[in-house]
Formats: C-alpha cells, structure tokens, sequence
C-alpha cells in the first residue's frame, strides 16, 4: 500500500470518528451541472454531486473542480460561510471523493460560473489515488481492465461511448419508424446455428442438456417470418469462442434484421440508409475520418467476388478443390497443406482481396455458395448466392442476402455442410417463409468506424482480455 492510500485511509477513520458515515445514501440532486451552466441565474440556490477532481487551497477559502456525467462547475468554499466545524473537514476530503453540495450560484472575477458553498457531504470516500490527470493510465491493457479508471479520467472516453450508445439509439429510431418490430430471441440454442463459428458450450442441470451460447439469432428471427411477423430486428448479444484480435471480441453486438417480401436489393438500400441517416444524426456529417482516411457515404460502390477471383487468382466457382490449390500456389500463396476446404479457401483469399483502400462504402456481391448455405443462389448461376458484405474503411461492417426459404434445398445445404441438421428451422420452413431479406449489422465494427478506434476493445466497455498471472 503506498503512502497515498494510507493516507486516505487515515483519513477515512477520522471521517468515522466523526460519527459521519463515509458512504452515504440518498442525495437530493436538483439539476446536473450541466443544467446549472445552461441555465446560470445569479445567487440561485443549487444542490448537485459528483467526484472531486482538483483542489486549490488558499488560506481561508477552498477551490474544487466536481465533475458529473454531464460536465464540471468550480466550488468556492469559504470559512466565512461554511464555519470553523464545516471547513476544517473539509481537510479530510481528497481527490477522487463523492460528494454532495449545496450552496448559491455566482460567477468569478474572470467570469466562471461556480458554486459559493453552504453545505457538503461525504457519498462515497475514494480510497485509490486516481491517475495523473495529464497522463491518465498509460498501459493500453490496464485501461481496458480497469475501464471505470479510464473513464473517471478521460473525457475523450466518455465521449467515444456516448457515441456508441447514439449509434444504437438512432438505429433503433430508424427501424421503428419503418414500422419494424424490436425481438428478443434465445442466446441459449440446443444446436449452434446461423452463421460459420466455434460456439461456447454450456449445460443446463435441471433440463439434462448441453447447450450452446449463440453465435447468430437468424434462424429464431426467420421462424417468427414464417409466424407472420413481417418486419422485425434484434440489437443481439453473440458469442464465438475463436481469436480475439484487434477486429475480434468472443462476445459483440449485432444488429439483425429481416423483412418479408424484400430481398438482398432491398436489404442494400436499407443498410446505405441506417448507416448515413446514424453518421448525419449522430456525427452531423456524412463524411468522417478513420484511421487517416476520409470515408464518404455519399457514394457507394459495388464489387463482384466472382469477378475479382477470376482477375486475381483465375480461380471459377466450379473448380475442383485440386485446382484451387494450383492456382493459388502459383500465384505465391502458402497454404499448410494441400487438401483445404473451399471455405477456408474462400476466406483466405477474402483477406487477401479485401478492399481496404477504398474512402467509400464498397458492398462485394457475386459471393460463392460455399460461404452462405442459408442464402438463395443467383438464378443465372446457381454458384453465387444473391448475397453481399459492405467493406468500410477496409473494415467489414455488414452482411445480406436474399433469404433461402425452400425447406427441401435447405435440408440439402445443411447436409452438405456437415454437422447436425436443424430439424426444427427445416419444419418451420415446411410451413411455408415468405421471399425475404436479412441483414447483420456489426455494431462494434461501427462503433470503430464513427469513432476513429483502430481497436475494438476501445469501443467495447468491458472487453475480453487474457487472465493476469
């Protein structure tokens, strides 16, 4: 323990020996300090909390900066005012601590709005000196495990999850005011579903089963299409128990949404409108920067998967896996070994042929079968799905196509992709889905994007991150 917290830890005994107690409960707050600035009224009375950031000591009279979630106003305690008793307790107070007041409204000399002292109360004693205001927490890793410090120091933090939080608040404005219906759906499945993933393992003792964290809710979503809700979305918590990286957290946020009657067209228009209607409410432009370039979302651009394997590889959804593989080692492409899957291969040229150098949104169409079996296959080439992802900033942000709903050629691609058939998913559609669109949204990539993080653990709160030994 260093000599700081000790000596607020002596401090803390002589609160309590005062018979004060040092973490108090119910504080009547009239306004946030915000509300007292905006509305300044000279000698008006106030009573506001918050944590004591800084303090200034000049004799008989007392400088603090107390800081809220909404700003920070100066208090001006005076021994005059507050008394022999009030003030010298206040020598017991230090930075960090809670605290409520009361007291009148009036501005400095140099016209700075504060707040002359009648009363103060301790709501919470900090026993842990806060980092250096200037320097904050320096290690990137301390500040994602002890997010609550990094918020307490940085405003520039606050700022960043404030517009996460506008980001999600905004897309939910837009969807419910397109008559979509807000859902909730499972995040225990009984058989992991929706999407490609390594899902989390969990049992339940009382139902005798295993069960799995979900790795994408589409499949209950597409159930309630065939129920006969028409339009509906899910701001979704998922899981997938694969690498963290800095696009990668185990567990991140979706936004999922499906419209009967539409299909992967009308899903590209509705993601180019939730996108730039969020950045012009949100940021108040169409144009932000991220990561040193300027993204436009006033053009938006379409690219063709297909297209660009042919120009780079030579490589036609109807090769062989064995021809695959020539072409890609003559092109100089290591593989650690010869017998990979077409996936696989698919995903490894998709980071090879990535967009990352565009400052516009780019959606990729023309995507081969192997990457989606729940996704409806071009009419004119069977090979290619009615699917697309949007590249902005070189960061994949969304994914969509137009919904597979015929139960027979289901059952077959489930097939097709190994693993255990959902049997339930397949009844529903036996029952008839309506043509539909369906659209994922990465929140956190988003979150990334409008705030120029170069990291997702900075737009994350509480991001996973490996056990301190």
């Amino acid at each position: 323990m260093g000599n700081i917290e000790k000596e607020k830890r002596r401090k803390l005994k002589e609160i309590e020996a005062l018979r004060i107690y040092p973490f108090g409960g119910r504080y009547e707050v009239t306004s946030s300090i915000k509300e007292l600035k905006d509305n300044f009224q000279d000698g008006k009375s106030a009573s506001v909390a918050g944590r004591l950031m800084a303090v200034r000591e000049h004799g008989k009279t007392v400088f603090y900066d107390l800081r809220d979630s909404t700003g920070k106003i100066q208090l001006y305690a005076g021994k005059d005012v507050l008394g022999d008793e009030k003030f010298s307790f206040l020598k017991k107070l230090d930075i960090g601590d809670i605290a409520g007041v009361k007291g009148e409204l009036f501005k400095t000399r140099t016209g700075e709005i504060s707040v002359k002292l009648t009363d103060i109360k301790i709501l919470a004693k900090s026993l842990r000196p806060l980092p250096e205001k200037w320097h904050g927490l320096k290690d990137v890793e301390t500040r994602y495990r002890q997010r609550y410090v990094d918020l307490i120091i940085s405003e520039e933090v606050k700022k960043l999850f404030k517009i996460r939080t506008g980001i999600i608040s905004k897309i939910r404005e837009v969807l419910d005011g397109k008559g979509f219906l807000e859902v909730e759906t499972p995040m225990m499945h009984p058989i992991p579903g929706g999407a490609a993933g390594k899902p989390f393992k969990t049992h339940h003792d009382t139902l005798h089963r295993d069960l799995y964290l979900r790795i994408a809710p589409e499949l209950y979503l597409k159930k309630l299409l065939v129920g006969g809700f028409e339009k509906v979305y899910e701001i979704n918590r998922s899981f997938r128990n694969e690498g963290i990286s800095t696009r990668h957290n185990p567990e991140f946020t979706m936004l999922e949404v499906y419209e009967a009657y539409s299909d992967s067209e009308g899903m590209m228009e509705l993601v180019e409108y939730i996108i730039r209607k969020t950045a012009k409410d949100v940021l108040g432009s169409e144009n932000f920067e991220y990561q040193g370039k300027t993204i436009d979302l006033t053009k938006w651009e379409r690219m063709s998967f297909a297209k660009l394997m042919e120009e780079n590889f030579d490589i036609t959804p109807d090769d062989e896996e064995k021809t695959w593989v020539k072409k890609l080692k003559k092109k100089g492409i290591k593989l650690e070994k010869d017998e990979v899957s077409r996936t696989q291969l698919i995903n490894i040229i998709g980071e090879l042929i990535e967009p990352k150098a565009h400052n516009h949104p780019v959606f990729v169409i023309d995507m081969f079968k192997e990457l989606c079996p729940l996704a409806k296959t071009k009419p004119d080439n069977p090979e290619l799905t009615d699917r697309f992802e949007l590249y902005i900033g070189g960061l994949e942000v969304a994914n969509a196509y137009s919904e597979l709903n015929d139960p027979i050629e289901q059952r077959k691609r489930f097939k097709e992709a190994g693993g255990k058939i959902d049997e339930d998913f397949v009844r529903a559609l036996e029952y008839g889905m309506p043509p539909a669109g369906g659209l994922g949204v990465g929140i956190d990539r988003l979150a990334m994007l409008f705030t120029n993080s170069a990291n997702i653990r900075e737009v994350i709160f509480f991001p996973q991150l490996k056990e301190v030994k």
